[in-house]
């Protein structure tokens, strides 16, 4: 699990590009709100874990479709 935030937050923008989403889309596509991807983007609050569990089948589901291809999270967790 990602615990810096900072990372965390490069992740979401990288996906986020990847896929050419605005912040809004994505929001709508986790079922949450535009502010709450901003937030995420700018490293000012980390995902609850159900978000969390949300965002990563989301990306998973999209890395399986071929239309994005992030890092392993074991690579990029921090301290």
């Amino acid at each position: 699990m990602i615990t810096n935030p900072s990372v965390f937050s490069e992740r979401v923008k990288d996906a986020r590009k990847q896929l050419g989403l605005t912040q809004e889309e994505l929001a709508h596509e986790l079922g949450v709100s535009f502010a709450t991807i901003n937030r995420w983007e700018n490293a000012k609050t980390t995902p609850f874990k159900l978000a969390r569990k949300q965002f990563d089948a989301f990306c998973k589901k999209m890395e399986k479709q071929k239309k994005l291809k992030l890092p392993p999270k074991d690579e990029e967790v921090a301290g």
